[in-house]
């Protein structure tokens, strides 16, 4: 469980192939406290560290993953979001983040608003029912407020510190990103489904 607070990031340094699955080697300050087998979200997707060299970690994703992630675009330079898991102890700054992406969305519109930035993303319209006005998203892994909520758009404004502590300031227009829709929401939804049915 993540909160959709990024606490740094980190750079994809090397890309590796093995069946139908990739292999990431990823550069970080936070890199060196990492454990084996520790979940750590990586632009919102939760994956386990399996080895730890110094300022360096590696994770593995399935097909599975990338299939419904922009993991598959990755390439070394890459710059991502990393969040650890949330401790029991600390304050939910953010809101509940599973670390389970739902989809990809398309960056359609950046507009700088001189001190702050307005991104429009385009979904996909099958999950219209969960992206609702001033609800929560996480984005590249980052706990939004949505706004401006259309069939199959929204738009998130960006303070300038999440702006610059992120990798929102690397996002070009057309860009994909990865889309989780609040866990809250996805259990109401599918209870109306079941009690419809």
């Amino acid at each position: 469980m993540f909160t959709g607070i990024i606490e740094s990031l980190g750079r994809v340094i090397e890309v590796s192939e093995s069946g139908s699955n990739k292999t990431f080697w990823i550069e970080s300050p936070l890199s060196s406290s990492f454990k084996i087998d520790q979940s750590i979200a990586h632009d919102g997707v939760c994956l386990t560290v399996e080895e730890v060299r110094e300022n360096h970690h590696r994770v593995t994703a399935v097909a599975e993953t990338l299939r419904k992630t922009a993991l598959d675009q990755w390439k070394p330079g890459k710059q991502i979001n990393l969040e650890q898991s949330l401790l029991p102890s600390r304050r939910l700054d953010g809101h509940f983040v599973q670390g389970h992406v739902d989809a990809t969305g398309i960056c359609k519109k950046i507009k700088d608003e001189n001190g702050s930035h307005e991104f429009t993303l385009r979904f996909p319209k099958k999950f219209a029912s969960l992206v609702i006005e001033k609800g929560s998203i996480s984005l590249n892994g980052i706990s939004l407020t949505l706004f401006d909520v259309k069939k199959n758009t929204f738009k998130v404004a960006i303070i300038p510190y999440t702006f610059e502590h992120t990798n929102l300031h690397f996002l070009k227009e057309d860009d994909e990103v990865n889309l989780e829709f609040d866990m809250i929401g996805k259990y109401v939804a599918r209870l109306n489904r079941c009690n419809e049915g």
